[in-house]
């Protein structure tokens, strides 16, 4: 987010670029929603500044937002929200989507392939099951009665 420019964003073939750790790029869909939260942003929000990078600093000096402004916008919002976690960061949000997304169905090289992991014991890290959700779907073991 911190680094994404206009450049990046492909919307006739609905594609965001992004480069990720050791400068790999990576190819992900552009979402209606996204797309439309984006135009939104654009349009409507963004402050105007002539340069490349599609996310500003709401308040002077106005520059494209970095890393750590990052950081401190989703530490505001957790602390606003109440979220306890011992994630403080903005890679909370990671672990977030991953375990979104095993909930609503996407397999683990599917939320691999979003997370833009090279291994899935990587991607398994970040995706902490819901024990509850398992519990429900389990089938015994043989030879056992139920839980």
């Amino acid at each position: 987010m911190a680094r994404l420019s206009f450049d990046d964003i492909d919307w006739r073939q609905g594609s965001i670029r992004l480069c990720g750790k050791g400068r790999r790029e990576e190819l992900l869909p552009l979402t209606q929603e996204i797309g439309d939260a984006l135009l939104a942003y654009i349009e409507r929000g963004r402050p105007a500044l002539a340069t490349p990078s599609v996310f500003i600093t709401e308040y002077a000096p106005l520059r494209p937002i970095d890393r750590i402004a990052v950081k401190c916008m989703v530490k505001r919002a957790l602390k606003r929200a109440g979220v306890e976690s011992r994630y403080k960061g903005a890679h909370i949000q990671r672990h977030s989507a991953a375990t979104a997304m095993l909930r609503h169905g996407v397999s683990l090289p599917g939320v691999s392939t979003v997370l833009r992991h090279r291994s899935q014991a990587m991607t398994a890290h970040y995706a902490k099951f819901d024990t509850a959700l398992l519990a429900a779907i389990a089938q015994p073991w043989p030879g056992r009665s139920p839980c």
